[in-house]
């Protein structure tokens, strides 16, 4: 399924799409799919984080790696959106990054969990389209969890867990997508984002659009 690109002319804020599930869900997979869409032209929001870089990471590629004393600044000061901490590490995304994309009609996705996407809609509810993608049921969860053969069976357990704690938070999103088939999920997650793009609030440039054309006179 094509999705239509922005009219000609007509200016549209940016949207921050958010994608949320438990663990093996599938919202990485389609997250990928999305920003790897050339008729999407997604932008993945890159976090700030305090830990410690991998080798094969990317300063300001993959995240921006900060010092705790940098992250508590910009947490203080309310630059940041959105932030968590995870396994000990502190994440966050900036304000500044965020407000600008948005301003340039540009979209961004964030892969995030609850925790984030409920601050986000807190701050910035008008900008955000969050959806939450569900297993079919928790016996595929736990088998797609399995052939990732990534976790030990006590990860796996742990992330079976958690899981259950954060389905319960389906109701705070905007669309709840049932991933039983990649494909369907990841057409319906296009969908969604195609029609919010065409909300009206979204496009202010439909009065300049709107006045133009109540003052075309065809055939004079």
């Amino acid at each position: 399924m094509a999705i239509p690109s922005v009219e000609s002319g007509v200016k549209r804020r940016g949207l921050m799409v958010v994608l949320s599930s438990p663990s093996g869900a599938g919202k990485s997979t389609i997250a990928r799919l999305l920003l790897e869409d050339p008729e999407m032209k997604l932008s993945l929001s890159i976090s700030v984080t305090t830990r410690q870089r991998r080798p094969s990471e990317i300063q300001d590629v993959h995240y921006h790696f900060i010092m705790m004393r940098e992250f508590e600044r910009l947490r203080d000061s309310d630059a940041l959106i959105e932030w968590a901490e995870v396994h000990g590490n502190f994440y966050g995304t900036l304000r500044e990054t965020a407000e600008s994309a948005l301003a340039d009609g540009r979209d961004m996705l964030f892969d995030i969990d609850w925790q984030g996407s409920e601050q986000l809609q807190e701050k910035m509810r008008s900008d955000v389209v969050s959806i939450f993608i569900l297993p079919p049921t928790m016996r595929e969860l736990q088998s797609r969890l399995n052939r990732r053969a990534e976790d030990s069976p006590e990860v796996i357990e742990t992330r079976l867990q958690n899981a259950r704690f954060e389905i319960q938070k389906w109701r705070e999103y905007d669309y709840v997508v049932i991933n039983e088939d990649l494909n369907r999920s990841y057409a319906a997650v296009k969908s969604i984002i195609c029609a919010e793009r065409l909300r009206r609030d979204r496009r202010p440039g439909l009065f300049d659009f709107v006045d133009g054309l109540l003052e075309e006179r065809p055939g004079v």
